[in-house]
Protein backbone atom coordinates (compact mmCIF):
# COMPACT_ATOMS: atom_id res chain seq x y z
CA UNK A 1 0.00 0.00 0.00
CA UNK A 2 1.02 3.64 -0.21
CA UNK A 3 1.51 3.73 3.56
CA UNK A 4 3.89 0.76 3.85
CA UNK A 5 5.55 1.08 0.41
CA UNK A 6 9.18 0.04 0.88
CA UNK A 7 8.57 -2.21 3.89
CA UNK A 8 9.63 -5.40 2.06
CA UNK A 9 12.96 -3.83 1.05
CA UNK A 10 13.45 -2.36 4.54
CA UNK A 11 12.93 -5.83 6.04
CA UNK A 12 15.52 -7.24 3.66
CA UNK A 13 18.04 -4.90 5.30
CA UNK A 14 16.84 -5.61 8.84
CA UNK A 15 16.94 -9.40 8.45
CA UNK A 16 20.71 -9.51 8.89
CA UNK A 17 20.82 -7.18 11.92
CA UNK A 18 20.24 -9.85 14.54
CA UNK A 19 17.48 -12.10 15.86
CA UNK A 20 16.17 -13.16 19.26
CA UNK A 21 18.69 -16.01 19.17
CA UNK A 22 21.68 -14.48 17.38
CA UNK A 23 23.33 -11.08 17.40
CA UNK A 24 24.44 -9.57 14.09
CA UNK A 25 28.04 -10.58 14.80
CA UNK A 26 27.11 -14.14 15.77
CA UNK A 27 25.08 -14.45 12.56
CA UNK A 28 27.98 -13.26 10.41
CA UNK A 29 30.53 -15.47 12.21
CA UNK A 30 28.28 -18.55 11.92
CA UNK A 31 27.90 -18.09 8.17
CA UNK A 32 31.61 -17.42 7.69
CA UNK A 33 32.56 -20.50 9.72
CA UNK A 34 30.47 -22.60 7.31
CA UNK A 35 32.18 -20.94 4.33
CA UNK A 36 28.69 -19.91 3.29
CA UNK A 37 27.06 -16.92 1.66
CA UNK A 38 23.86 -15.27 2.83
CA UNK A 39 22.03 -12.60 0.86
CA UNK A 40 18.63 -11.26 -0.21
CA UNK A 41 16.96 -9.11 -2.85
CA UNK A 42 13.52 -7.63 -3.44
CA UNK A 43 11.57 -7.28 -6.69
CA UNK A 44 8.16 -5.71 -7.27
CA UNK A 45 6.30 -8.92 -6.41
CA UNK A 46 8.75 -11.14 -4.56
CA UNK A 47 11.41 -11.07 -1.86
CA UNK A 48 14.15 -13.69 -1.98
CA UNK A 49 16.43 -14.75 0.89
CA UNK A 50 19.06 -17.29 -0.07
CA UNK A 51 22.04 -19.14 1.37
CA UNK A 52 24.87 -21.00 -0.37
CA UNK A 53 26.51 -23.66 1.81
CA UNK A 54 28.15 -27.08 1.73
CA UNK A 55 25.98 -30.20 1.71
CA UNK A 56 26.54 -30.97 5.40
CA UNK A 57 25.36 -27.47 6.42
CA UNK A 58 21.96 -27.46 4.67
CA UNK A 59 19.98 -27.91 7.91
CA UNK A 60 21.90 -25.13 9.63
CA UNK A 61 21.43 -22.79 6.62
CA UNK A 62 17.65 -23.35 6.50
CA UNK A 63 17.45 -22.85 10.27
CA UNK A 64 19.32 -19.52 9.94
CA UNK A 65 16.98 -18.43 7.13
CA UNK A 66 13.93 -19.23 9.27
CA UNK A 67 15.49 -17.39 12.21
CA UNK A 68 16.18 -14.15 10.32
CA UNK A 69 12.81 -14.25 8.57
CA UNK A 70 10.51 -15.12 11.46
CA UNK A 71 12.38 -13.95 14.55
CA UNK A 72 14.23 -10.85 13.43
CA UNK A 73 14.83 -8.55 16.40
CA UNK A 74 13.87 -5.35 14.53
CA UNK A 75 15.90 -3.30 16.99
CA UNK A 76 14.82 0.36 17.10
CA UNK A 77 18.42 1.58 16.98
CA UNK A 78 19.21 -0.61 13.97
CA UNK A 79 16.08 0.63 12.19
CA UNK A 80 17.18 4.25 12.65
CA UNK A 81 20.70 3.48 11.40
CA UNK A 82 19.38 1.59 8.39
CA UNK A 83 17.29 4.54 7.20
CA UNK A 84 20.44 6.41 6.11
CA UNK A 85 21.81 3.27 4.42
CA UNK A 86 18.64 2.88 2.34
CA UNK A 87 18.56 6.58 1.48
CA UNK A 88 22.15 6.30 0.21
CA UNK A 89 21.13 3.22 -1.78
CA UNK A 90 18.29 5.27 -3.28
CA UNK A 91 20.79 7.92 -4.38
CA UNK A 92 22.92 5.26 -6.10
CA UNK A 93 19.88 3.72 -7.83
CA UNK A 94 18.83 7.14 -9.12
CA UNK A 95 22.24 7.52 -10.77
CA UNK A 96 21.51 4.52 -13.00
CA UNK A 97 19.36 5.92 -15.78
CA UNK A 98 17.98 2.56 -16.93
CA UNK A 99 16.66 1.68 -13.46
CA UNK A 100 15.32 5.19 -13.02
CA UNK A 101 13.55 5.12 -16.41
CA UNK A 102 11.87 1.77 -15.64
CA UNK A 103 10.71 3.11 -12.25
CA UNK A 104 9.19 6.14 -14.02
CA UNK A 105 7.65 3.82 -16.63
CA UNK A 106 5.93 1.72 -13.95
CA UNK A 107 4.84 4.87 -12.12
CA UNK A 108 3.03 6.24 -15.18
CA UNK A 109 1.80 2.91 -16.63
CA UNK A 110 0.33 1.67 -13.33
CA UNK A 111 -0.38 5.01 -11.67
CA UNK A 112 -2.48 4.81 -8.54
CA UNK A 113 -1.78 1.09 -8.02
CA UNK A 114 0.80 -0.88 -6.04
CA UNK A 115 2.77 -1.88 -9.13
CA UNK A 116 3.42 1.79 -9.89
CA UNK A 117 5.33 2.29 -6.65
CA UNK A 118 9.08 1.79 -6.35
CA UNK A 119 10.72 -1.13 -4.56
CA UNK A 120 12.67 1.10 -2.14
CA UNK A 121 9.62 3.21 -1.31
CA UNK A 122 9.34 6.96 -1.06
CA UNK A 123 11.87 9.01 0.88
CA UNK A 124 9.11 9.94 3.33
CA UNK A 125 8.30 6.26 3.97
CA UNK A 126 11.95 5.36 4.47
CA UNK A 127 12.19 8.08 7.11
CA UNK A 128 8.91 7.21 8.87
CA UNK A 129 8.40 3.41 8.69
CA UNK A 130 8.24 2.17 12.28
CA UNK A 131 8.98 -1.14 13.98
CA UNK A 132 5.24 -1.81 14.15
CA UNK A 133 4.89 -1.24 10.39
CA UNK A 134 7.63 -3.80 9.70
CA UNK A 135 6.20 -6.26 12.24
CA UNK A 136 2.71 -5.92 10.73
CA UNK A 137 4.15 -6.54 7.27
CA UNK A 138 5.74 -9.81 8.43
CA UNK A 139 2.49 -10.98 10.08
CA UNK A 140 0.46 -10.11 6.97
CA UNK A 141 2.70 -11.36 4.16
CA UNK A 142 5.04 -13.99 5.58
CA UNK A 143 2.48 -16.82 5.60
CA UNK A 144 2.79 -20.45 4.52
CA UNK A 145 0.74 -20.24 1.28
CA UNK A 146 2.90 -17.31 0.10
CA UNK A 147 6.25 -18.94 0.90
CA UNK A 148 8.35 -21.31 -1.20
CA UNK A 149 11.49 -23.06 0.02
CA UNK A 150 13.58 -24.16 -2.95
CA UNK A 151 16.95 -25.86 -3.14
CA UNK A 152 19.34 -27.01 -5.86
CA UNK A 153 22.67 -28.77 -6.01
CA UNK A 154 23.92 -31.21 -3.39
CA UNK A 155 20.57 -31.57 -1.69
CA UNK A 156 18.04 -34.33 -1.12
CA UNK A 157 14.37 -33.45 -1.67
CA UNK A 158 13.01 -35.56 1.19
CA UNK A 159 15.65 -34.17 3.54
CA UNK A 160 14.84 -30.57 2.54
CA UNK A 161 11.12 -31.21 3.11
CA UNK A 162 11.85 -32.57 6.58
CA UNK A 163 14.12 -29.62 7.43
CA UNK A 164 11.57 -27.13 6.09
CA UNK A 165 8.87 -28.71 8.23
CA UNK A 166 11.07 -28.43 11.33
CA UNK A 167 12.18 -24.83 10.69
CA UNK A 168 9.10 -23.31 9.01
CA UNK A 169 6.36 -25.52 10.47
CA UNK A 170 5.14 -22.68 12.68
CA UNK A 171 4.41 -20.36 9.75
CA UNK A 172 0.79 -19.16 9.97
CA UNK A 173 -1.54 -20.16 7.13
CA UNK A 174 -3.41 -16.84 7.14
CA UNK A 175 -2.50 -13.22 7.95
CA UNK A 176 -2.79 -12.09 11.54
CA UNK A 177 -6.17 -10.51 12.20
CA UNK A 178 -7.74 -12.13 9.15
CA UNK A 179 -10.23 -14.03 11.31
CA UNK A 180 -10.57 -16.64 8.59
CA UNK A 181 -12.12 -14.15 6.16
CA UNK A 182 -9.14 -14.10 3.81
CA UNK A 183 -6.55 -16.70 2.92
CA UNK A 184 -2.80 -16.25 2.97
CA UNK A 185 -2.60 -15.77 -0.78
CA UNK A 186 -5.44 -13.26 -1.16
CA UNK A 187 -3.99 -10.47 0.92
CA UNK A 188 -2.50 -7.40 -0.75
CA UNK A 189 -3.72 -8.31 -4.24
CA UNK A 190 -3.97 -4.74 -5.47
CA UNK A 191 -5.19 -5.04 -9.10
CA UNK A 192 -2.77 -3.46 -11.57
CA UNK A 193 -4.61 -1.10 -13.91
CA UNK A 194 -2.67 -0.02 -17.01
CA UNK A 195 -3.05 3.63 -18.01
CA UNK A 196 -1.85 4.93 -21.39
CA UNK A 197 0.27 7.93 -20.42
CA UNK A 198 3.77 9.34 -20.42
CA UNK A 199 6.22 11.06 -18.10
CA UNK A 200 8.89 13.35 -19.54
CA UNK A 201 11.76 14.86 -17.56
CA UNK A 202 13.58 17.33 -19.78
CA UNK A 203 17.19 18.43 -19.30
CA UNK A 204 18.24 20.77 -22.12
CA UNK A 205 21.85 20.58 -20.93
CA UNK A 206 22.06 16.86 -21.76
CA UNK A 207 22.86 15.65 -25.27
CA UNK A 208 21.57 12.13 -24.66
CA UNK A 209 18.03 10.91 -24.08
CA UNK A 210 16.87 7.75 -22.32
CA UNK A 211 13.47 6.60 -23.57
CA UNK A 212 11.31 3.57 -22.72
CA UNK A 213 8.03 2.84 -24.50
CA UNK A 214 5.82 -0.04 -23.37
CA UNK A 215 2.44 -1.64 -24.01
CA UNK A 216 0.43 -3.59 -21.47
CA UNK A 217 1.77 -7.13 -21.47
CA UNK A 218 0.45 -10.34 -19.94
CA UNK A 219 0.82 -12.31 -16.72
CA UNK A 220 3.12 -15.30 -16.21
CA UNK A 221 0.22 -17.71 -16.64
CA UNK A 222 -1.29 -16.10 -19.74
CA UNK A 223 -1.54 -18.00 -23.01
CA UNK A 224 0.36 -15.07 -24.55
CA UNK A 225 3.34 -15.30 -22.17
CA UNK A 226 5.53 -17.50 -24.40
CA UNK A 227 4.68 -15.70 -27.67
CA UNK A 228 5.70 -12.46 -25.93
CA UNK A 229 9.06 -14.02 -25.02
CA UNK A 230 9.57 -14.87 -28.69
CA UNK A 231 8.53 -11.35 -29.74
CA UNK A 232 11.16 -9.97 -27.38
CA UNK A 233 13.79 -12.21 -28.98
CA UNK A 234 12.71 -11.29 -32.53
CA UNK A 235 13.05 -7.57 -31.81
CA UNK A 236 16.27 -8.19 -29.89
CA UNK A 237 18.82 -5.65 -28.74
CA UNK A 238 21.86 -3.81 -30.05
CA UNK A 239 24.63 -1.66 -28.65
CA UNK A 240 26.99 0.60 -30.56
CA UNK A 241 29.95 -0.92 -28.73
CA UNK A 242 29.02 -4.51 -29.66
CA UNK A 243 30.95 -4.46 -32.94
CA UNK A 244 28.17 -6.21 -34.89
CA UNK A 245 27.11 -3.05 -36.72
CA UNK A 246 24.07 -3.51 -38.93
CA UNK A 247 24.81 -7.24 -39.30
CA UNK A 248 22.24 -8.41 -36.79
CA UNK A 249 19.24 -10.66 -37.32
CA UNK A 250 16.76 -8.23 -35.78
CA UNK A 251 15.23 -5.94 -38.41
CA UNK A 252 14.66 -3.22 -35.82
CA UNK A 253 18.25 -3.34 -34.59
CA UNK A 254 19.61 -3.46 -38.14
CA UNK A 255 17.68 -0.29 -39.04
CA UNK A 256 18.77 1.51 -35.86
CA UNK A 257 22.42 0.55 -36.47
CA UNK A 258 22.46 1.33 -40.19
CA UNK A 259 20.84 4.75 -39.76
CA UNK A 260 22.81 5.48 -36.55
CA UNK A 261 19.63 6.35 -34.69
CA UNK A 262 20.68 5.26 -31.19
CA UNK A 263 23.63 4.32 -29.03
CA UNK A 264 21.78 1.27 -27.76
CA UNK A 265 18.34 -0.29 -28.02
CA UNK A 266 16.87 -3.29 -26.16
CA UNK A 267 13.52 -5.03 -25.92
CA UNK A 268 12.05 -5.94 -22.53
CA UNK A 269 9.18 -8.20 -21.51
CA UNK A 270 8.29 -8.04 -17.83
CA UNK A 271 5.60 -10.36 -16.47
CA UNK A 272 3.71 -9.99 -13.20
CA UNK A 273 0.93 -11.91 -11.45
CA UNK A 274 -1.91 -10.24 -13.37
CA UNK A 275 -0.30 -8.00 -16.00
CA UNK A 276 3.00 -7.11 -17.65
CA UNK A 277 4.97 -4.59 -19.71
CA UNK A 278 6.28 -5.22 -23.21
CA UNK A 279 8.38 -2.57 -24.87
CA UNK A 280 11.67 -1.07 -26.00
CA UNK A 281 14.31 0.92 -24.12
CA UNK A 282 16.71 3.15 -26.06
CA UNK A 283 19.55 5.58 -25.45
CA UNK A 284 19.98 8.09 -28.27
CA UNK A 285 21.28 11.52 -29.25
CA UNK A 286 18.79 14.30 -28.63
CA UNK A 287 18.42 15.10 -32.37
CA UNK A 288 17.57 11.53 -33.44
CA UNK A 289 14.46 10.89 -31.34
CA UNK A 290 11.77 11.57 -33.95
CA UNK A 291 13.23 9.13 -36.48
CA UNK A 292 14.13 6.63 -33.76
CA UNK A 293 10.59 6.46 -32.36
CA UNK A 294 9.13 6.05 -35.84
CA UNK A 295 11.42 3.08 -36.61
CA UNK A 296 10.79 1.48 -33.19
CA UNK A 297 7.00 1.72 -33.47
CA UNK A 298 7.09 0.64 -37.12
CA UNK A 299 8.97 -2.52 -36.19
CA UNK A 300 6.63 -3.22 -33.29
CA UNK A 301 3.59 -2.96 -35.59
CA UNK A 302 5.39 -4.99 -38.26
CA UNK A 303 5.05 -8.02 -35.99
CA UNK A 304 1.27 -7.77 -36.43
CA UNK A 305 1.44 -8.08 -40.22
CA UNK A 306 4.79 -9.35 -41.48
CA UNK A 307 6.29 -11.80 -39.00
CA UNK A 308 8.08 -14.50 -41.03
CA UNK A 309 8.53 -18.20 -40.27
CA UNK A 310 12.29 -17.77 -40.64
CA UNK A 311 12.66 -15.18 -37.89
CA UNK A 312 10.32 -17.13 -35.60
CA UNK A 313 12.45 -20.28 -35.94
CA UNK A 314 15.62 -18.30 -35.34
CA UNK A 315 14.08 -16.67 -32.27
CA UNK A 316 13.04 -20.08 -30.89
CA UNK A 317 16.63 -21.30 -31.00
CA UNK A 318 17.96 -18.08 -29.44
CA UNK A 319 15.33 -18.11 -26.69
CA UNK A 320 15.99 -21.74 -25.76
CA UNK A 321 19.75 -21.10 -25.62
CA UNK A 322 19.22 -18.00 -23.45
CA UNK A 323 16.95 -19.92 -21.08
CA UNK A 324 19.41 -22.78 -20.67
CA UNK A 325 22.32 -20.39 -20.07
CA UNK A 326 20.17 -18.69 -17.44
CA UNK A 327 20.07 -22.01 -15.54
CA UNK A 328 23.86 -22.36 -15.50
CA UNK A 329 24.38 -22.71 -11.76
CA UNK A 330 22.66 -23.93 -8.62
CA UNK A 331 21.64 -20.42 -7.54
CA UNK A 332 19.85 -19.77 -10.82
CA UNK A 333 18.13 -23.19 -10.74
CA UNK A 334 16.91 -22.70 -7.16
CA UNK A 335 15.64 -19.21 -8.02
CA UNK A 336 13.86 -20.57 -11.10
CA UNK A 337 12.17 -23.31 -9.05
CA UNK A 338 10.98 -20.80 -6.46
CA UNK A 339 9.67 -18.31 -9.02
CA UNK A 340 7.81 -20.99 -10.98
CA UNK A 341 6.18 -22.42 -7.85
CA UNK A 342 4.95 -18.94 -6.89
CA UNK A 343 3.72 -18.06 -10.38
CA UNK A 344 2.63 -21.41 -11.89
CA UNK A 345 2.12 -23.48 -8.76
CA UNK A 346 4.50 -26.12 -10.13
CA UNK A 347 7.91 -26.52 -11.77
CA UNK A 348 8.00 -26.65 -15.54
CA UNK A 349 10.97 -28.66 -16.76
CA UNK A 350 13.16 -27.21 -19.56
CA UNK A 351 11.74 -29.95 -21.84
CA UNK A 352 8.16 -28.74 -21.24
CA UNK A 353 9.19 -25.11 -21.72
CA UNK A 354 10.91 -25.99 -25.00
CA UNK A 355 7.83 -27.92 -26.18
CA UNK A 356 5.67 -24.85 -25.50
CA UNK A 357 8.12 -22.65 -27.42
CA UNK A 358 8.28 -25.08 -30.37
CA UNK A 359 4.49 -25.10 -30.63
CA UNK A 360 4.37 -21.35 -31.41
CA UNK A 361 3.89 -20.35 -35.05
CA UNK A 362 4.25 -17.06 -36.95
CA UNK A 363 0.45 -16.70 -36.83
CA UNK A 364 0.58 -16.93 -33.03
CA UNK A 365 3.11 -14.09 -32.97
CA UNK A 366 0.92 -12.00 -35.28
CA UNK A 367 -2.14 -12.66 -33.11
CA UNK A 368 -0.28 -11.78 -29.91
CA UNK A 369 1.18 -8.62 -31.44
CA UNK A 370 -2.31 -7.69 -32.67
CA UNK A 371 -3.67 -7.96 -29.13
CA UNK A 372 -0.79 -6.22 -27.34
CA UNK A 373 0.43 -3.58 -29.82
CA UNK A 374 -1.99 -2.89 -32.67
CA UNK A 375 -3.89 0.37 -32.05
CA UNK A 376 -3.32 0.10 -28.29
CA UNK A 377 -2.41 2.81 -25.78
CA UNK A 378 1.21 2.90 -24.68
CA UNK A 379 3.13 4.15 -21.65
CA UNK A 380 6.32 6.14 -22.13
CA UNK A 381 9.05 7.48 -19.86
CA UNK A 382 11.82 9.76 -21.08
CA UNK A 383 14.68 11.60 -19.37
CA UNK A 384 17.34 13.91 -20.79
CA UNK A 385 17.55 15.98 -23.95
CA UNK A 386 14.08 15.10 -25.24
CA UNK A 387 13.05 18.30 -27.06
CA UNK A 388 12.66 16.34 -30.34
CA UNK A 389 10.69 13.46 -28.82
CA UNK A 390 7.26 13.28 -30.56
CA UNK A 391 4.22 13.97 -28.40
CA UNK A 392 2.00 11.18 -27.07
CA UNK A 393 -0.68 11.41 -29.77
CA UNK A 394 1.83 11.27 -32.61
CA UNK A 395 3.41 8.09 -31.22
CA UNK A 396 -0.06 6.69 -30.50
CA UNK A 397 -0.94 7.17 -34.19
CA UNK A 398 2.10 5.08 -35.15
CA UNK A 399 0.75 2.07 -33.22
CA UNK A 400 -1.19 0.86 -36.28
CA UNK A 401 -0.88 0.77 -40.06
CA UNK A 402 -3.55 1.99 -42.47
CA UNK A 403 -3.93 -1.03 -44.78
CA UNK A 404 -6.34 -1.17 -47.71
Amino acid sequence: TERNNGAAHFLEHMAFKGTDKRTQQQLEVEIENMGGHLNAYTSREQTVYFAKVFKQDVRKAVEILSDILLKSKLDEGAIERERDVILREMEEVNKHQEELILDHLHATAFQGTGLGRTILGTEENIRTLSRNDLSDYIKTHYTAPRTVIAGAGAIDHAELCEIAGDCFGDLPTAPAGGAGLITGTDVAMDPAVFTGSDIRIKYDSQKNAHVAIAFEGESWTSEYAFPLMLMQTILGGWDRGSGSGANVASKMCAEVAELELAQSVSTFNTCYKDTGLFGVYAVADDNKLDDLMWHITSNLVRLVHKTTDEEVERAKTQLKATMLMGLDGNSQVAEDIGRQLLTYGRRMSPAEVFARIDAISADDIKGTAGKIINDEDHALAAVGGIHELPDYNKIRRWSYWMRY
